[in-house]
């Protein structure tokens, strides 16, 4: 479930708010923040989530979760492309 990233969505917002592009990360902070990781319960309600999404299943409260997870993978790719650019120097 990819969503679109126009100049007003979060995903645009958190781009222009943590610009990975750019390092600026201590390297101890960088490897902190490569650490974070969704739980393996986190990943199992995720495909499960998923799965029932391809077979057209998901309840509206299941596709608010989805999204929900969808957002924070999101912020949590930009965080660790900022931490991985950071180390790179």
């Amino acid at each position: 479930m990819e969503q679109a990233h126009t100049p007003h969505s979060e995903g645009a917002i958190w781009s222009r708010v943590l610009q990975p592009e750019q390092n600026g990360l201590s390297p101890d902070a960088a490897r902190s923040i490569l650490q974070l990781r969704f739980s393996d319960q986190d990943r199992a309600r995720m495909n499960e989530l998923a799965e029932k999404n391809q077979e057209g299943r998901l309840s509206a409260d299941e596709r608010k979760e989805l999204e929900s997870y969808v957002k924070v993978g999101d912020v949590l790719s930009l965080l660790h492309l900022k931490a991985r650019r950071s180390l790179r120097g």
